[in-house]
């Protein structure tokens, strides 16, 4: 059985979204640094052992400063030439071998199963499907031609145990 999607391509703005709260979900535990300094810094300064602001404010510009770093990895990643054919429209077929990715009737690709690291299926009923870091194929509801090919989709993901 073969899964068919319709030709789509992938929103520039909704891959920025999507990459970036991925990986704030998956590090947010780096933030715990310029927490602790910013506590540090109101220790020190209502115990009165150094009374300075600027310990509490090198801690939060540090907390921005790392999240600006990942919000503008992911936005130059859809500036960049070599990653335009992210957002080009692809139409998909997948079975349980691979995933056929099709630019038109004749040319297209190959992305084999054990490139795939990890599949979701959201609250929407949108399917993603985690490559790398930055890198996925998202599958939105609208693009499968019924039902069926939906149901077929998930079965494929739990028998790859991806799901």
């Amino acid at each position: 059985m073969i899964v068919k999607t319709k030709k789509f391509a992938l929103d520039k703005k909704k891959y920025i979204n999507m990459a970036f709260t991925r990986q704030i979900k998956n590090s947010w535990y780096w933030l715990l640094i310029p927490l602790a300094v910013m506590i540090l810094g109101l220790g020190l300064h209502f115990s009165g052992v150094y009374k300075n602001w600027w310990i509490l404010i090198t801690g939060f510009v540090g907390g921005l400063l790392y999240i600006a770093f990942w919000y503008i990895q992911f936005y130059a990643a859809t500036q960049m030439e070599q990653n335009a054919q992210m957002f080009d429209k692809f139409a998909y077929e997948i079975d349980s071998r691979q995933i056929l990715v099709k630019v038109n009737k004749r040319e297209g690709g190959v992305i084999k199963w054990d490139t795939i690291l990890s599949a979701e299926k959201l609250e929407n009923n949108d399917f993603l499907l985690h490559i790398a870091r930055g890198q996925f194929l998202h599958f939105p509801k609208n693009v499968f031609n019924s039902e069926h090919d939906m149901k077929l989709m998930e079965n494929i993901l739990r028998r790859k145990s991806l799901l």
